[in-house]
C-alpha cells in the first residue's frame, strides 16, 4: 500500500488512544463492531447528502472515526495481549462490510451510475479477497499493490472535503463527475490494477516455491 511509508507517525498519533483503550479495558472486538457502526452511518449520510452538505460532511466524519477504530483495533489488540486468528478474521470481514457500505453510499446517492459502483464494488472486494487467498494457498498474506483500505478511506476522505468546498461537477469533453464521483472511479481502476498485482505477485512466487517445482 502507499500509505506503508507513513505508518512510524500514524503509530505515534493512535498509540495514545490505544494506551487509553487499554487502561479502560476495551474490547479490540467492540472498536471493531463500532467501526462498523460508522460506516453504517457514512453510506447512510452518502446516500442523502449530494444537496446537503451537513449531511455531507456528517458522512466525512463517520468516515474519519470508521478508519480510525479499524487503524487501532489491532494495535489495541496486541497491546492487550488477546490478538487472535478469529479477532484477525473479524476484522477483515467487518473492514469488507465497511467498504460496501461506505462506496454504496456513494454511488446509490447519485455521485456516479450504479453502473460504475458496481465496477468499483468487484474491484475493491477482488483486490482484498486475493490479499487473504495468497494465504490460503501458503504464501502468506499479500498487502502490497497500489490500492489498499487505507488509500481508499484516504481518497475518500479528501474528495470528500473538496466535494463539501466545490459540489460542481468537474471535467471536459462532456464526461464529468463531481469530486466524489472521480474519487470513485480511480479507486475502481486503482483497485482491478492491484488485482492484477496480487494474482501475479501470487502466481510468481507459486511458481518459484520449490514445493511448485
Amino acid at each position: 500500500m502507499t500509505l506503508d511509508s507513513l505508518r512510524p507517525i500514524l503509530v505515534m498519533v493512535t498509540d495514545p488512544f490505544v494506551n487509553v483503550f487499554n487502561d479502560h479495558k476495551v474490547s479490540p472486538n467492540t472498536l471493531s463492531l463500532l467501526s462498523l457502526v460508522f460506516a453504517l452511518f457514512a453510506g447512510i449520510s452518502y446516500y442523502f447528502s449530494v444537496t446537503n452538505i451537513v449531511i455531507l460532511l456528517a458522512a466525512l466524519v463517520f468516515v474519519l472515526l470508521n478508519s480510525f477504530l479499524d487503524g487501532i483495533d489491532g494495535a489495541l489488540a496486541r497491546r492487550m495481549g488477546c490478538a487472535s486468528k478469529y479477532g484477525d478474521f473479524l476484522d477483515h470481514v467487518i473492514d469488507r462490510y465497511a467498504d460496501v457500505f461506505i462506496i454504496s453510499g456513494i454511488f446509490f446517492g447519485g455521485y456516479v451510475s450504479e453502473g460504475i459502483g458496481a465496477i468499483v464494488i468487484i474491484g475493491v472486494l477482488l483486490a482484498s479477497y486475493l490479499g487473504t487467498q495468497a494465504q490460503a494457498v501458503g504464501i502468506g498474506r499479500v498487502y502490497g499493490g497500489l490500492m489498499g483500505r487505507a488509500d481508499r478511506m484516504v481518497i475518500i476522505m479528501l474528495a470528500t472535503c473538496i466535494q463539501i468546498a466545490y459540489p460542481l461537477q468537474i471535467g471536459a469533453g462532456g464526461i464529468s463527475y463531481s469530486a466524489l464521483g472521480w474519487a470513485l472511479i480511480v479507486i475502481g481502476i486503482a483497485s482491478h490494477f492491484t488485482a492484477i498485482q496480487r494474482i501475479w505477485y501470487t502466481g510468481r512466487s507459486l511458481n518459484e516455491s520449490p514445493k511448485n517445482k
